[in-house]
């Protein structure tokens, strides 16, 4: 369980936006109050943002970053990459590099990161489908990327939050989320892209989990 967040309306900015998990991000940091920008690389896909400041460019080009991030008081990144069980994939952390170092320039610290069960120490605690088939055979090369990714943030000296959801659903949220640092009796897992998405958002205004990589299921 997770302590109640300050609700306080911040200025926040959402990579990912267009994402599955990224658009219930932007709509529960809007229903919240907080002036949301979003970066998109494709703004007719952001149709459904409503309400939601949009700034076409690549998540990687510093110039778009800075200028993104330029009143803003946090960042949600919910980037994500297809499966790519052949190529090697780089956009997870070729992305967070620029991020990171655009935050610096622009003196923006708070980041809350998705990455994903299976990053860092998680791994091996997806339950034996996820382990031992899909992120072997599917999402090998989204891992190794996902875990440089994380490597970049802890190492980033900003106020960050790594946040690793269970296998995603798309069911409706329960509102009632387990945040998880000891994995020891954990072995798979789901969550909502709503739960997590609240999740997410409620780390705007805490500092319950800063620095800390929690593992949220149900």
């Amino acid at each position: 369980m997770t302590s109640s967040p300050n609700n306080t309306p911040s200025n926040v900015l959402v990579l990912g936006a267009t994402g599955g998990t990224g658009r219930l991000i932007v709509r529960e940091a809007l229903a919240r109050g907080h002036k949301v920008t979003a970066l998109v690389r494709s703004p007719e896909k952001a149709g459904d943002l409503g309400g939601a400041h949009l700034v076409t460019g690549d998540a990687r080009d510093a110039n778009v970053l800075r200028s993104a991030l330029k009143g803003q008081d946090a960042v949600l990144s919910a980037l994500g990459t297809p499966a790519s069980p052949f190529r090697e994939v780089t956009l997870l952390s070729s992305a967070t590099w620029a991020l990171v170092e655009a935050m610096k320039a622009e003196q923006v610290s708070r980041l809350v990161a998705i990455t994903g069960i299976g990053a860092g120490e998680s791994a091996g605690h997806g339950g034996f489908l996820f382990d031992r088939v899909i992120r072997p055979l599917l999402l090998r090369h989204v891992y190794a990327d996902k875990n440089r990714q994380e490597d970049i943030v802890r190492a980033s000296g900003l106020d960050w939050v790594l946040v690793r959801p269970a296998v995603l659903n798309d069911k409706p949220g329960r509102g009632d989320v387990r945040a998880l640092e000891d994995l020891s009796r954990f072995h798979g897992g789901t969550i909502s892209r709503e739960d997590a998405a609240r999740f997410v958002v409620d780390q705007v205004g805490t500092d319950q989990w800063l620095g800390k990589s929690p593992l949220i299921a149900w």
